[in-house]
This record gives C-alpha cells, sequence and structure tokens, in this order.
C-alpha cells in the first residue's frame, strides 16, 4: 500500500535536524509573548459584555452615557437583645454611617430608620449605600470602608455589624482567585511531575512533558493578554487555559515520548525510534489536537462573549501545546538521546519491550475479550445509571451566596439579609431612554408601572427607586422583586414585568425605549441564550468529531463509535454533578454544599472539553490497534496488542489529567469545583470503563466491520517495521 509522509513525521524530521533552531525559537517566543503580554495586561470583559438580551441591553446603555451602575455595599447591624428603637441600637447605626460618610469614597447613603430597612422583629437594621467612582475600580478602593466598618464593630463586640456588596465581594473573590490560581498552579505541576516520575522512573524524562506544557501555558497566557486588546476575557479564561494546558501539554509529550521510549526498549536506533514516534504518536497528537480545537471552536456559536474567550483560551493553549510535542520535544529527544534516561539504571534500556499494565491489566484485559458481549452490557449499563440524574440537570447563574463557601463570613451576611430583607440582595432594574425625562408623561407611566407591577403580585417589600439623568436623558429605576434570590416566585415576578407591566407602561411611552436589567433578569437572559444555541453547538461538535474520525481512520464505524462512547462519559459526568452538585449526593466528600443548580456555562463547556479531550485516548489507542491490524493480526488479537501496547501511556496520561482536574475541585469558587469535579470523573470514567471495557470489547463484537473503509483513505505513515526502510530521519 502506498503511503504518505504526515505532517507530524515532517515535523519531527526537521526539528530533529534543527535542534537549536526549534529549541531556542521556542524558548524567544515563550520569553517574547510573555514579557509582552505581561506589559500589556490583560482586558476584561465588561460587565454588559458577560451578558446577552435585555440586561446587557441596560448596562451598554449606562455604559455609554457614562452611567454604569455603581457598586453598591451593604452593612448589616444586629443586635438579638435589643431592638431598632433603643438608643444603644441607634447609636452603633449612627456610627456606622458616620465612619462610612467620612472615608469619603460613599456616595447615596440611606439611613434604615428614614428608607423604612429595619427587619419585622426590629433586631436587624440595613444600612445602603454606593462606592463612588468607576464600579470596575471599586474592589481596589472598598478597603478603608471595610476599615471603618470593623472598628465600629469592634467597639460595639455585643452586636453584628458586618459588611457586603458589589465591591467588597469583588474584592474578596479576586484575592481569593489569585490564591487558588497560584495554588493549582503549585499543586497541579507537582502532581503531573510526580505520576511522570512514577511512569518513566526516570528524572529528565518526566521532567520534560511538564516543562513543555508550563512553557506552553506561559506562552499561551502572554499572546491571550495582547489579544485580550481586541477580544476583551472573562477573568475565568485563565483558569481555563491552566487547566487544558496542563492537561493536554502533558499528555501531548507523553504519548510522544513513550512510544520513543518503547521503540528504543526494542532495539531500534534512536534515529529510527524517533522517526517512528514522528510518525505515529507525532500524528496522532496532530488529530488530537485538531479535534480538540475544533470541540472549542462550537463555543464560538454560542454568541457569547464569555464562551467566545473560553473557545479562544482553550484553542491558543492546545494549539501551542500540540506544536511544541511535535517541534520541540523531537529536537530535545535528538540533542539528549539516551541521557533522557538519566537515573534509571541502564540496564533496563535495551531490554526486549514487554507487554505493559502488569499481570492484572492483562489477566483483565483476556477476561474482557472472552465475554464481550456480557462486559459491554455491563460497562454500558453502569454509564447510563450514572447518567440518570442528569435528566433533572438545572442551571443558572449562581449568586454571590451560591458561588462562595458556605462557611464564609461574607456569604452567612449575605443570607441573614436574604432572610430579612428579601427584595435588597438583587433589586429589578428598568433603564429608560427618552428625550425629557422629567416629562409628565413619563411620570405617569413610572407611576402606572408601579400601580401594575403592585398588582399583578411582581413587587416585594421595599421602594421603588427612581433616578432620572435629564442630561444624558435617561431614567433608571430600582425595583424590589417579590420573592426571594432566584425562588420560583422571583423567576415569576421578572418574567410577568419582562412581558406585560413593562411593555404596557413604560415601554408605551412615545420616542422612547425601555430595558429591563438587574442580576435576575441577566441570569435569565444568559439562560435564555444558552438555550436557544446550546443545541447547535451539539450538532456541531458531534459533527465535526465524527468527520475528523472518518477522516483519521477511514471508517464510519469506527467514528460512530467515538460518539456514542463520548456520548456515554458526557452523560455520566453531568448525572455525577447533578447529583452531587443539586442534590448533594456525597457532597461532603468533595468538600461542597449542594446549590440547587450547575452554574449556567458548566454543562456546555464540559461537553465540549469532554469531546475534545476523550479523543486523546481514542485516537492514541485505536491508532495502536489499527497498526496491528495491518501487520496481519485479527481484530481481536490487534485490539488486545493495542491495549497492551498503550495500558502504561494511557493510565499515566489518564491520572495526570484526573489529578489536574481534580485541584480546581478543591478550589474555594463552587463554579471551578464543579469544572474540576465534572471533567475529573468524565476523564476517569473515560479512560477505564470506557477505554478498558467498551471500547474493546465493542470492536471485538464488530470485527472486521471496523475496517469497512467508507471512503478512499490514505495511511498518515507506515507502521513501525516498515518505517525503518524509510529513514525519514536521514
Amino acid at each position: 500500500m502506498a503511503h504518505r509522509r504526515s505532517p507530524a513525521a515532517a515535523l519531527g524530521g526537521w526539528s530533529a535536524t534543527h535542534r537549536k533552531t526549534a529549541v531556542f525559537g521556542w524558548l524567544l517566543f515563550v520569553i517574547l509573548a510573555t514579557a509582552i503580554g505581561g506589559a500589556l495586561g490583560q482586558n476584561q470583559l465588561s460587565d454588559a459584555q458577560q451578558g446577552v438580551g435585555s440586561s446587557a441591553q441596560a448596562l451598554q446603555i449606562l455604559q455609554n452615557a457614562g452611567l454604569s451602575d455603581p457598586a453598591s455595599e451593604m452593612v448589616l447591624v444586629h443586635d438579638g437583645a435589643h431592638t431598632a428603637d433603643t438608643a444603644g441600637f441607634r447609636q452603633t447605626v449612627d456610627q456606622v454611617i458616620s465612619a462610612v460618610k467620612a472615608t469619603g469614597q460613599t456616595d447615596n447613603l440611606q439611613n434604615p430608620y428614614t428608607t423604612g430597612l429595619i427587619s419585622k422583629d426590629r433586631h436587624y437594621a440595613l444600612v445602603q449605600f454606593d462606592m463612588t467612582g468607576d464600579a470596575s475600580t471599586a474592589a481596589d478602593r472598598v478597603q478603608p470602608v471595610l476599615d471603618a466598618v470593623a472598628k465600629v464593630q469592634a467597639a460595639h463586640p455585643g452586636q453584628q455589624v458586618d459588611e457586603v456588596g458589589d465591591a467588597s465581594g469583588s474584592q474578596w473573590v479576586n484575592q481569593t482567585l489569585g490564591k487558588d490560581f497560584k495554588r493549582a498552579e503549585w499543586t497541579a505541576v507537582p502532581l503531573a511531575f510526580g505520576i511522570l516520575l512514577a511512569a518513566f522512573a526516570a528524572l529528565i524524562a518526566a521532567l520534560l512533558p511538564v516543562l513543555l506544557a508550563v512553557t506552553a501555558f506561559m506562552g499561551a497566557l502572554g499572546l491571550l493578554d495582547l489579544i485580550s486588546h481586541a477580544v476583551p476575557q472573562s477573568s475565568s479564561s485563565n483558569s481555563v487555559m491552566l487547566l487544558m494546558g496542563l492537561a493536554v501539554g502533558v499528555d501531548y509529550c507523553l504519548f510522544y515520548l513513550r512510544r520513543e521510549r518503547q521503540e528504543r526498549a526494542n532495539g531500534r536506533d534512536p534515529k529510527q525510534a524517533l522517526s517512528i514516534a514522528a510518525a505515529t504518536s507525532g500524528h496522532s497528537v496532530l488529530v488530537s489536537g485538531v479535534t480538540v480545537m475544533v470541540a472549542m471552536a462550537g463555543m464560538f456559536l454560542t454568541g457569547m462573549h464569555i464562551f467566545e474567550g473560553f473557545a479562544l483560551a482553550s484553542i491558543l493553549v492546545v494549539a501551542i501545546a500540540m506544536l511544541g510535542s511535535v517541534t520541540v520535544l523531537p529536537a530535545l529527544l535528538a540533542m539528549l538521546g539516551d541521557r533522557i534516561d538519566w537515573g534509571r539504571r541502564t540496564s533496563k534500556l535495551h531490554r526486549p519491550a514487554k507487554a505493559e499494565g502488569g499481570r492484572l491489566w492483562n489477566a483483565t484485559l483476556a477476561k474482557v475479550l472472552d465475554h464481550p458481549k456480557g462486559f459491554a452490557v455491563a460497562a454500558a449499563g453502569f454509564m447510563l445509571i450514572l447518567a440518570i440524574p442528569a435528566a433533572g440537570l438545572h442551571t443558572q447563574s449562581l449568586d454571590v451566596n451560591q458561588l462562595l463557601p458556605a462557611n464564609t463570613p461574607m456569604v452567612q451576611t449575605y443570607n441573614q439579609i436574604s432572610a430579612e430583607f428579601p427584595a435588597s440582595p438583587a433589586p429589578g432594574m428598568i433603564v429608560m431612554q427618552t428625550p425629557d425625562p422629567t416629562a409628565p408623561a413619563v411620570t405617569e407611566a413610572i407611576a402606572a408601572f408601579k400601580a401594575k407591577a403592585a398588582a399583578d403580585g411582581a413587587l416585594g417589600s421595599g421602594q421603588v427607586q427612581v433616578t432620572p439623568y435629564p442630561a444624558q436623558h435617561i431614567v433608571k429605576i430600582l425595583f424590589p422583586v417579590a420573592g426571594q434570590g432566584t425562588d420560583a416566585q422571583a423567576v415569576h415576578s421578572i418574567d410577568t414585568v419582562r412581558s406585560s407591566v413593562l411593555p404596557q407602561t413604560l415601554g408605551a411611552v412615545p420616542h422612547s425605549t425601555a430595558v429591563l436589567g438587574g442580576n435576575l433578569a441577566f441570569s435569565n437572559d444568559f439562560n435564555d441564550q444558552l438555550d436557544h444555541r446550546i443545541v447547535p453547538v451539539f450538532l456541531f461538535v458531534l459533527g465535526v468529531t465524527f468527520l475528523l474520525m472518518l477522516l483519521t481512520f477511514g471508517s464510519w464505524t469506527i467514528a460512530a463509535t467515538a460518539i456514542v462512547l463520548n456520548l456515554l462519559s458526557t452523560g455520566a459526568a453531568y448525572g455525577v454533578m447533578v447529583a452531587v452538585f443539586q442534590h448533594g449526593w456525597g457532597a461532603s466528600l468533595v468538600g461542597t454544599n449542594p446549590v440547587g443548580a450547575l452554574e449556567s456555562w458548566i454543562p456546555l463547556f464540559v461537553f465540549v472539553v469532554l469531546f475534545g479531550l476523550s479523543m486523546d485516548y481514542h485516537v492514541f489507542v485505536v491508532s495502536r490497534i489499527r497498526e496491528a491490524h495491518e501487520r496481519g493480526l485479527s481484530t481481536k488479537d490487534a485490539v488486545a496488542h493495542g491495549l497492551r501496547a498503550t495500558a502504561g501511556t494511557i493510565t499515566s496520561a489518564a491520572a495526570i489529567m484526573v489529578a489536574v482536574f481534580a485541584v480546581f475541585g478543591t478550589l474555594s469558587m463552587q463554579d471551578f469545583k464543579q469544572l474540576g469535579i465534572g471533567l475529573g470523573v468524565a476523564i476517569l470514567l473515560d479512560a477505564t470503563v470506557i477505554r478498558v471495557l467498551l471500547l474493546p470489547t465493542v470492536m471485538t463484537l464488530l470485527g472486521e466491520r471496523n475496517w469497512r473503509r467508507s471512503a478512499r483513505h490514505v495511511a498518515p505513515e507506515p507502521a513501525p517495521a516498515e518505517s525503518e526502510a524509510i529513514g525519514v530521519l536521514r
């Protein structure tokens, strides 16, 4: 059969013969990207850009007019022994107001005795105010206010005086994310190195994949910072990039390096071993990398900036890690030669390669292949059982008390405020553009809005705040929402305002535009957009994955098998996430509390990431199986050979990915916990149940039908025995 030299083999050949150019070119790229990106910094998405629909439009109108919603803060004063009517309670409230005002950082300071923000039992009072200046920088300026409130608390130890709000919450999140990000780096990298050290039993061999993955991440982060000035990024994009970069960067190098070491152990000389690794594992890395990037590109179809940022960050780091694996790694291997096994007993190097996996692995695989139907049914049934809770999957944009750990003082204060003042934490907002905000028609429409919203049961307790901005031709209306937080009544209230109250009152004023905003409307708009776009994204990812597998292996059967197996992994991952984070089954085992929902962006992101990453294993394993089959082995024997030959690599790769994702599962923020646990469980199941049980049994049952070519297919490179004769690296 005629063969073509694959791009991976060509890149490997060029790299091995231009070693210094490849290595120093890589280092120069990483240094320049890091330096330039670090100097420019990263441009973040505005609040309006993070949303969609009318809620985003409301924020954009205010932003364009220079009226961006200020960062609001609240101070809760509580005395269990005395009511708000006592002199001591009043004195504490007055001291809070005076201390906060003295900082010069506040505006619109509201006394609870004039606003009525006293709880029904008269033991709680709520002081509200806004931070002056730009809301996006309020977190950097809120510390003097926090210090002032803390001094009042210290002067009254028998009372509770706690602050919570947009600025203080952002400050806590920023500080926590910074600490978590550093902890993830300092934990995930040593974990990956430790796993590789156990796999290779050689210091340099274990160090290379980690160094390449870390430098790939650094280079990609620098490029992302640069690109962010044209395409602003979410603050979560860096964490997503770290997660993806470590996972795929280490895995790609591992695949390549492991194959080269296997060929050396089989007695081939360094050039032949590197040639075969480039032609086989290098090709698999390219296919896998392209598949991951195309899957990530599906997020562009959402039309949402936050997903576009995730897609861009993921594609950048995967592309750079992939290119580093097929260019820089061959150059380093050619430079180091057998010195890469430094620290290992040299007598082991030229021993004939043995089947990997050990006795237990081989015994298990033999039983699986001897009884494929039983194991296939059992494995598929197990995955389907895990997926059952996914039928009740519920998503929403989690609020502060759901995102942060339940034992955080800020969350406890927030929950107290929500219980005593249900409308205070998250009022609805209407932004109205009109030629004259003080016109009688506008005043009458506002009165009509209040009356109809109250009559329809959409208003909660509290006052409707109307703020006209005549110079900007804008009126901003904040109204209390009936219900608590994001419960069903609150959602119904917002829907009522959107569908009937707003169009029939403020929306009916001639030459004016009125749009609904606020936190709950923002969450609803976000979810509605996802609901409309998730099916096209799923179809795109499924379609391109199928086509790439078809082009790679030339078989409809193998392509369809890949899709079905990945869907099983995804369904099981969804089921576990719903069980843990919605229902609380085993939540304590992962250090969290059930919040009743998954963060809105998590299911879609997990789907595209899992579909991309699962191809790592699928392409790698099936390529080895196909190699064996093309050398004349039966399908069953080829499956056994391919699984045994990749056992150690798959185990190590899966352990690294699961370890990296597990680190994210330990972070403070609920969305990262969900992401880490979801992906960690999915990869664990994919590397065990799917690749060890379902893939070999399904391929064994299908037999020769696996290899029926659906199109003219050109093999990417000769099998190892034939590669020696070609001399790719001559």
